[in-house]
């Protein structure tokens, strides 16, 4: 089982400005979503885990390994899709497979089996003789998805990949990832939590660089009860309310609102308790308002 421990690990990029700070997370086979808004930190730690950036503190440890001081035993297993995939516009989706793939050490009958399994994993086959200026966004990062599965990665990191997507792309981006773990340990970083609630089965809070929860989707809806209520108010006790507390959703009703609102305690008199989706369970985190505290982010496995 591929185990990535991650010891509190910092990096700096100013002298007053932490992209992340004292990072800890233990991780084992799965599907981890790491959520935050942009400027989180979620880039930095992606590039780390790649070998592109090395923290100012801590150490990132890989089967027993420390990859700050000895990255090639990650690499050898590391498939990676940047959030910006380019590509050679005027050649063709198989043609540049095999390029990466003889650049990742694969060579003969191995390196055109691979090439195919690949583009058949992402739906690209039939389209793999299309000079790649014709492939939509989403083909591009199906693509990318691809030449990181050559090398048959046991860590596969995924930075923003369903950013730019249409809807249809997304759908099929979710469908795809839950077949790419099994012994796998996949990371994927972003900040659109449907997303996460039909890929994830682990999560990762991040907020200014630091971690501020871990655990199960199911774990985070369960910290996030009781703090989500909703009523119908007229619109301008709507307005007075959306003054004071934070609202995740507001719904004309004739001349009234139905709002759902996010606050510890009952709003109004009238206001009823209300089952939070995973986004507002993550906005009441991002708020300060659910419980401050996280369950094991794989099982058998606990923060370091």
């Amino acid at each position: 089982m591929p185990t990535l421990i991650i010891d509190t690990v910092s990096k700096r990029y100013e002298r007053n400005r932490w992209a992340l700070r004292e990072f800890s997370l233990r991780m084992e086979a799965g599907v981890l979503g790491l959520v935050g808004p942009n400027g989180a930190g979620k880039t930095t730690l992606l590039k780390m885990l790649a070998t592109l950036l090395r923290p100012a503190e801590g150490h990132i440890i890989w089967n027993g390994q420390d990859i700050l001081r000895h990255p090639e035993t990650v690499r050898r297993v590391l498939g990676y899709v940047p959030q910006d995939f380019g590509v050679y516009p005027q050649i063709s989706a198989r043609v540049l497979l095999h390029y990466l793939g003889e650049l990742k050490g694969l060579r003969g009958a191995q390196l055109r089996r691979r090439v195919e399994a690949v583009l058949e994993m992402v739906g690209l086959s039939a389209d793999a003789e299309r000079r790649l200026k014709t492939f939509s966004g989403g083909m591009v990062r199906r693509l990318g998805i691809a030449q990181a599965l050559l090398n048959e990665p046991r860590l596969l990191v995924l930075d923003e990949p369903t950013v730019g997507l249409d809807p249809a792309e997304r759908v099929r981006f979710r469908e795809l990832l839950p077949s790419l773990s099994g012994e796998r340990t996949v990371i994927f970083s972003t900040h659109i939590i449907g997303d996460i609630e039909a890929t994830a089965t682990h999560l990762a809070l991040l907020n200014h660089g630091r971690l501020s929860w871990t655990g199960t989707p199911e774990a985070l809806l369960a910290d996030a009860a009781e703090a989500l209520w909703t009523l119908i108010v007229p619109q301008a006790e709507f307005e007075r309310m959306r003054a004071r507390y934070r609202v995740s959703s507001a719904i004309p009703r004739g001349g009234s609102i139905e709002t759902r609102i996010l606050a510890a305690h009952q709003p109004h008199p009238q206001a009823l308790p209300a089952t939070p989706t995973l986004e507002e369970a993550y906005l009441l985190f991002q708020e300060g308002i659910g419980q401050a505290v996280g369950t094991e982010p794989f099982p058998s496995s606990k923060p370091v």
